[in-house]
């Protein structure tokens, strides 16, 4: 058990035109917030000139982030739950299905895995130097 997932994903191939606008990626974001049963809080966009976006959702269960590289065709995502891990999942797994990257490179992290999620543990927490 661990009190979220983090997933952290570099989508490469990505069609340039996909991910030079903000409203583009806004539209696409937001869908995957609404897909994966996310809390949205707050979002905020920025647009680079002459293209290439930056974005991060504030949830209720942590945040959902990227930056844009149309010239490379890259997307850096990061998504951050520490609701159910299907929620999460289920973002980037809409993601990917409206950017169609040729490849991925990802990572899923479990974050706090000495605290279940929901529970606090009854035990002293250690620190060392």
């Amino acid at each position: 058990m661990s009190i979220g997932i983090h997933l952290v994903g570099d989508l490469k191939g990505v069609e340039p035109e996909k991910i030079s606008n903000t409203e583009s990626m806004q539209d696409i974001m937001e869908s995957a917030v609404k897909y994966g049963r996310l809390t949205k809080i707050r979002s905020y966009y920025h647009q680079f000139s002459p293209s290439g976006v930056s974005g991060i959702i504030l949830l209720a269960e942590s945040h959902l982030s990227f930056h844009t590289w149309p010239e490379y065709g890259l997307v850096a995502l990061d998504i951050f739950t520490c609701g159910p891990t299907e929620n999460a999942e289920s973002a980037l797994e809409y993601i990917l299905g409206k950017l169609t990257p040729s490849s991925i490179e990802y990572k899923r992290i479990e974050r706090g895995l000495d605290f279940p999620r929901g529970n606090i543990k009854d035990k002293a927490i250690e620190v060392t130097a």
